[in-house]
């Protein structure tokens, strides 16, 4: 199979030849091979998968990890996304505050990077809040990421207003898990799930790491993380009535 040949698999090749989400030149040389295509074609095909991720701004910058372009593309094509993050508020979520203490923890030496970074989180937000029809976004955070004093106590204050201010939105559900609910059903971590309203496009649970993303797209794998966020959510409140 040439999915397994790739290492990835077959939804995600299904979108990748559908130009559903973003190629790299890699990918292209390695389909080329994988079909028998001569040199020349491979370089034409390669030359124009580089010229056409270059009019996607999350290819604008080499700050963006080509595993993360992957996600921002799913994103970008998602109908409802649903997540859990324990420890920090998740990107598209942040103000630029709070993004820019949340990178410099990560690089406190290089602060020009850092900064490139907040830049293109502010435009991916901009992005997903104007789509038209509206994304469905309901997000559920641990308490922990509404605690700890991430920049400090301005920066917080300012963080928790915006997210009561994104909830107000009819396509916005934030919620708080509560220290309270003791032991729950995300414990082992973060994560993501995306869906399409496109028969063809099966939905797909992202998870994150430092060095990579894990994207699963079978549907046992992704209607176990639907049971866990549906647990999490009857333990939560609305971020509006978190105190």
């Amino acid at each position: 199979m040439v999915e397994a040949r790739l290492g990835i698999s077959e939804p995600t090749l299904h979108r990748i030849e559908t130009g559903k989400v973003p190629v790299t030149g890699a990918n292209v040389r390695a389909l080329c091979w994988l079909y028998g295509a001569d040199q020349s074609i491979t370089d034409a095909l390669a030359d124009l998968a580089l010229g056409t991720s270059q009019q996607e701004w999350w290819d604008a910058s080499p700050v963006i990890p080509d595993w993360f372009k992957l996600y921002v593309g799913l994103e970008a094509s998602a109908s409802r996304m649903f997540g859990y993050d324990g420890e920090v508020v998740p990107g598209e979520l942040q103000t630029p505050e709070y993004a820019r203490a949340v990178f410099g923890a990560e690089q406190p030496a290089d602060s020009e990077i850092a900064e490139r970074h907040i830049k293109l989180r502010m435009q991916r937000q901009k992005t997903l809040f104007a789509r038209n029809p509206p994304v469905r976004l309901v997000t559920v955070l641990g308490e922990g990421t509404l605690t700890r004093m991430v920049g400090g106590e301005q920066v917080m204050k300012g963080q928790l207003e915006h997210l009561r201010r994104l909830s107000r939105e009819d396509t916005v559900d934030i919620r708080v898990l509560p220290f309270s609910a003791g032991a729950h059903a995300a414990m082992a971590g973060a994560f993501r799930i995306l869906e399409f309203d496109d028969p063809d496009d099966p939905d797909v649970v992202y998870l994150e790491s430092h060095v990579g993303a894990l994207y699963l797209e079978e549907q046992v794998e992704v209607d176990e993380y639907r049971r866990v966020f549906d647990l999490i959510s009857k333990d939560s409140v609305p971020v509006g009535e978190f105190r």
